[in-house]
């Protein structure tokens, strides 16, 4: 089972969304308070069932809020952002190699948020 662990950091308080072994699936940004992280967590939970929008083929449909889209970064990888009902990035993922991969972090996310725990370090 995946779980939210929420980190205080020099500018304030984030969050990353584990999966069950531990390696990390999502990233949000950082919150100026705990409360305000544990809104976004929230936030995803809500929004994790979005749609995925596909930016790297040409002509993709565009998808209403909320929504995952993946889109290739300046090295080439896939990755992607979590975008709540609002328009605003909530969480994001790391690079992959392929898209296969990115995919599998979206379903990741889509199977562990809605039930993780929360933990603080």
């Amino acid at each position: 089972m995946g779980k939210f662990v929420i980190k205080q950091t020099a500018t304030g308080t984030k969050f990353d969304l584990k999966a069950g072994n531990g390696e990390v699936i999502a990233t949000s940004e950082v919150y100026a308070s705990e409360a305000a992280c544990k809104n976004g967590i929230e936030s995803v939970r809500k929004c994790c069932e979005g749609g995925v929008e596909d930016q790297t083929v040409e002509g993709f449909e565009t998808l209403k809020h909320p929504k995952f889209e993946v889109y290739l970064d300046k090295k080439g990888e896939y990755r992607f952002r979590l975008k709540a009902r609002n328009g605003e990035i909530i969480a994001t993922g790391e690079g992959y190699k392929t898209k296969a991969s990115c995919l599998n972090g979206i379903e990741s996310i889509k199977k562990n948020a809605p039930e993780a725990a929360v933990v603080e370090e």
